[in-house]
This record gives C-alpha cells, sequence and structure tokens, in this order.
C-alpha cells in the first residue's frame, strides 16, 4: 500500500509542478505583452464536461490471487477505460466543488491453467468461462487551484490564465457487479461443474487527485489528470470466504469541460 501511495503522490506532482511553473512564465509573459489577451465578461462559475481515463486497478486481495493463481487471468487484465460525467461550481478563485458520475468495467475470457475436460472420444478441450466486472461511482470532490483561474482588470472583464494546475481530495459511493460464468473444477474432487457465480454492492470511495486545465478557447477547459482511489467491498456468498474485493486503482486520463 505504501508503495502505491508513494507512486499516486509522485503523479500528482509531477502533473502539478510543471504546469504551475508554465504558467507563472505564460502569466509573465502575457502582462508583458502589448496587445492584451481575450478576456470575458465576468469569472465563470459554473462548468460541465466529460473525461476518459484508463484504470489501472491496484487487483489487491484474495479474490485476485486465486483467479490469477487457477485461472488464465492476470491482474492487468482488469485495467480498463472509464468514462465520466463531471460539473463543477467555483465558490472561489481558488476552490472548485465537483460532482462526477464516473463508469467503467470488464468482460474476459479465461480457461482453467492446470485441467482440461476429457471428451468420451478422448479428446481434451480447455474448461472455459468468463469474469465480468462493473462499477459505477457517484464521488463528491473539492478542488483547490495553485493559481487563480484568471484575474480581473475592470469591474466586468476578467482574463483567464491559460494553465492552471490544481490538487484535490474528496469521496463518494459506488456501485460495483461482479460475475463469472462457465465451466469450473470443483478442486476438492476434480469435477467439473457449470455455473454462475455473482456479487454485487455498494461500497465508499476515497480519493486524492492532480492535474492540470489549460484554457484553449473563451468558454473550453482541457484537463489532465491522475487520480487514486481507495474502494473495498464485501462478496456475497457466492463468493465464500473470500476477502473484501479491491475496487480501487490509479487513473490517468484527461476531459473538456465547458466553463461558464
Amino acid at each position: 500500500m505504501a508503495h502505491r501511495i508513494l507512486v499516486c503522490c509522485s503523479a500528482l506532482v509531477l502533473l502539478a509542478c510543471p504546469a504551475f511553473a508554465q504558467s507563472q512564465s505564460a502569466s509573465a509573459a502575457s502582462q508583458s505583452q502589448s496587445t492584451p489577451p481575450d478576456f470575458m465578461l465576468g469569472r465563470p462559475h459554473v462548468s460541465i464536461g466529460v473525461k476518459g481515463s484508463w484504470f489501472m486497478a491496484s487487483a489487491d486481495g484474495g479474490f485476485y490471487d486465486t483467479v490469477t493463481k487457477t485461472l488464465t487471468l492476470e491482474k492487468s487484465n482488469f485495467h480498463t477505460g472509464t468514462f465520466s460525467v463531471e460539473g463543477g461550481f467555483n465558490i472561489h478563485p481558488r476552490l472548485e466543488l465537483l460532482g462526477t458520475l464516473d463508469l467503467n468495467g470488464i468482460n474476459q475470457p479465461s480457461e482453467d491453467r492446470a485441467n482440461e475436460e476429457l471428451l468420451p472420444n478422448g479428446q481434451r478441450i480447455p474448461i472455459q468461462q468468463s469474469t465480468e466486472l462493473s462499477e459505477t461511482n457517484f464521488t463528491a470532490s473539492a478542488k483547490f487551484l495553485l493559481i487563480p483561474r484568471g484575474r480581473s482588470i475592470s469591474k466586468l472583464a476578467w482574463i483567464p490564465n491559460t494553465i492552471v494546475p490544481f490538487v484535490g481530495a474528496g469521496g463518494g459511493i459506488g456501485k460495483y457487479s461482479l460475475g463469472q460464468t462457465g465451466d469450473f473444477v470443483d478442486y476438492v474432487d476434480n469435477h467439473i461443474f457449470t455455473d454462475t457465480l455473482h456479487s454485487e454492492g455498494w461500497a465508499p470511495i476515497v480519493h486524492v487527485f492532480g492535474g492540470t486545465d489549460v484554457q484553449i478557447q473563451r468558454h473550453i477547459i482541457v484537463s489532465f489528470e491522475a487520480r487514486y482511489t481507495w474502494q473495498q467491498s464485501d462478496l456475497n456468498l457466492d463468493f465464500v470466504n473470500f476477502d473484501p474485493i479491491d475496487l480501487g486503482g490509479l487513473r490517468f486520463g484527461g476531459g473538456v469541460h465547458f466553463a461558464f
């Protein structure tokens, strides 16, 4: 766990610090230009956008250890893309509140690593199954801007900064659905059976994040972000004797937001 937190913190620093330095240079350069940059009629207070990211599941615990040992699955098979819809409200020049809906899922075919099925004609065939895991997460976050989004030059005119680094944290709740369908080996007597195993539930989420916003047009912001989440949930009786399933991990991605 410690090395994951270190990786996460390093990623946040790497994303935020260079952007902070660039933003300072960009701000100084803009002030020195004879032609002022484009301006807006007041500071924007609301944003809405979409994000996509690559989710690298931490995949710790008994469930992942078992399926990667007995089936032809690797922990990397639980990495997947995510899609998010996000809304934000600016309550201070350097503080925003965010609400996010995040969706992700995997569906991976596999075979038993050590056993094959023996048919009556003497032919051996793989013992096949599939594993499906999906998540729907609802989160709220506080996003702290390392520099303000812009500056006022009159009662109405407001000039945005091009590059704005940020960090933040938050939490929420998410629903997961885990299913395995196909043929399995009973390791007590080695007989093969067909079954569908299923578990679902809700679990709290805690996350930290950092990144950079880049203003590309008057109302359009492109964001780049790294985020680490902690989330665990109990499994039901189809997966008896397993530890809670680990649903957390590291996300890298970006998105487009419309600010007004």
